[in-house]
């Protein structure tokens, strides 16, 4: 049923959809009218950084827009539906089994609970509370990330091992899983080739992380030794921005499958629906189907038409950077050039193409005011992401920046007018809540020096003072990963308030005092480890 479902002309014929299918927009410049996002005031982007999710991912292939839309006309019981796509992702990846989930993280948190609990309902429904159960999760430190929040949500305590004596030691009967994060360093010498056997001699499975990897068959990671692997369904196959893959062994993700929506265990709010399944089964069926040595040669030129346009500004140089791993899988370019003598740097540039008209994101930039001056300038263009005709885009707009930079003003630093050496307290009102952070300053003349305590977490920070204007940045290390916080302020005797940006997390107000000495409180509270 599924092969002849998805065969390509009867999937574009059913139900008349090959017209719709070939109406589908195939470029950024293409969009249908009306624009759905214009009409709201939100602008669309010209994609050349890769496959991000806060810049929506990737667009789905024309197979998998043709696939939801003809699974939204049906009913169908979902146990039965996973079983059959299962069956299928088994044939079409040689994976023993296959589940589409509500993306990566949702796959990393299945995963988690299938190894802790298995199929038993009355553990699925104590998690996250683990007290008795397995819930130890080693990983390797090189793999820690942002993203094993999914596993420690579970309820899931991480163990960091450093060494291979380490990783053998750590095994006991709490043991739950090996979570590895593929990378180059999985390839190392605390690589799953080197790990997986360790862990199958003592009866845990491996579980590797392969979000934004290209999918292999026969799997690289299955045959390497991994017991279950994820991936995103919405970056490199091009399938719904909120699907995922667990592929693996059978039992385990049949029980992933149990504790996820519709099911009424700790994965319920992880609802992958019938267009999402089916969606994702189309871009796998698509990607056995996709001539991946031709998509590769169109990224080479649209980066070469690129190329050609900017380095007809003088001074201006292109380099080729190719993949170091199976993750966003594809070649980039570095143009470079001196910000001095062009008048402009890298990261006003990307600025700018952000907020021109079409939107141009590129994948980073350097030259600026924290990257040691403008001389040093540089933009990277991601194509792996890129339409047809965003090529031409984005080789105009870049060419006209560089060729006639806008008049850029930097304002000469201001001598010190304040001296804000000492220790500090400070309140943070967020959105929602309030938090009480403690700063020490060391100022030797515009440079600012010191250490920021949260209410659990700090750091050294460093920064500059502007004639009364602060600006000083600091680093909280916690589980996989980091919180950055920049702080932009007004000082006047022993005050202070501004702004703190802390990335993702959005702006937050401060207002700061500083500590006379022999006052109460001017003892710095100790930073908890977390």
């Amino acid at each position: 049923m599924f092969k002849s479902f998805f065969s390509r002309r009867s999937l574009f014929t059913r139900g008349g959809l090959l017209a719709a299918a070939q109406a589908l927009p195939t470029s950024t410049t293409q969009a249908a009218a009306p624009n759905v996002f214009e009409q709201i005031g939100v602008r669309p982007l010209v994609n050349c950084r890769g496959t991000f999710t806060i810049i929506s991912g990737s667009q789905s292939l024309p197979e998998v827009k043709v696939a939801m839309e003809a699974a939204s006309h049906y009913y169908v019981h979902m146990d039965e539906l996973m079983d059959a796509v299962g069956k299928r992702l088994a044939a079409l990846t040689g994976a023993e089994w296959g589940m589409v989930t509500n993306g990566c993280s949702a796959a990393l948190a299945h995963a988690t609970s299938a190894c802790m609990v298995g199929a038993d309902p009355e553990k699925m429904q104590r998690l996250p509370v683990t007290t008795g159960l397995k819930n130890e999760v080693i990983v390797p430190l090189y793999s820690r990330n942002v993203y094993d929040h999914a596993i420690r949500g579970v309820g899931a305590k991480i163990i960091d091992v450093a060494t291979i004596e380490e990783f053998r030691a750590a095994f006991n009967e709490r043991t739950a899983m090996v979570m590895i994060l593929a990378s180059p360093e999985d390839s190392g010498p605390m690589g799953l080739q080197v790990l997986a056997p360790i862990a199958k001699e003592k009866g845990v499975p491996v579980l590797v992380d392969a979000a934004a990897e290209r999918l292999k068959v026969p799997n690289v990671h299955l045959s390497r030794g991994a017991t279950l692997v994820a991936y995103s369904g919405g970056k490199c196959m091009r399938g719904p921005q909120s699907a995922g893959l667990l592929l693996g062994r059978k039992d385990l993700i049949k029980a992933a499958w149990i504790s996820s929506a519709p099911h009424h265990a700790i994965g319920r709010p992880m609802k992958a629906g019938k267009e999402e399944i089916m969606g994702m089964l189309a871009a796998v069926e698509a990607w056995t189907k996709r001539d991946h040595d031709s998509e590769w040669k169109q990224w080479e030129q649209w980066l070469d038409t690129i190329g050609k346009s900017v380095t007809r500004v003088k001074g201006v140089t292109t380099r080729i950077l190719q993949p170091e791993s199976l993750s966003n899988n594809a070649p980039r370019m570095e143009i470079r050039w001196d910000g001095e003598t062009l008048g402009i740097g890298g990261q006003e540039v990307e600025k700018i193409l952000l907020n021109g008209e079409p939107r141009l994101v590129v994948g980073g930039s350097s030259g600026g005011r924290r990257g040691g001056g403008i001389k040093n300038s540089s933009l990277t263009i991601m194509p792996y992401m890129m339409m047809p005709g965003d090529e031409r885009i984005a080789a105009e707009k870049i060419h006209a920046v560089l060729a006639k930079p806008p008049k850029i003003d930097r304002k000469t630093p201001a001598a010190p007018a304040v001296n804000v050496s000492g220790q500090w307290d400070v309140e943070v009102e967020y959105i929602v809540g309030k938090a009480h952070h403690s700063l020490v300053l060391e100022q030797k003349g515009a440079d600012l020096v010191g250490t920021h305590a949260g209410e659990f977490l700090g750091s050294d920070l460093r920064g500059t003072v502007d004639g009364s204007e602060l600006n000083f940045r600091s680093s909280h290390k916690i589980e996989g990963t980091r919180i950055g916080y920049e702080f932009t302020a007004t000082a006047s005797g022993d005050t202070m308030e501004g702004i703190i940006d802390v990335g993702e997390y959005g702006q937050a107000k401060f207002k700061a005092k500083r500590h006379q000495y022999g006052q109460p409180g001017g003892v710095v509270r100790p930073i908890k480890n977390v």
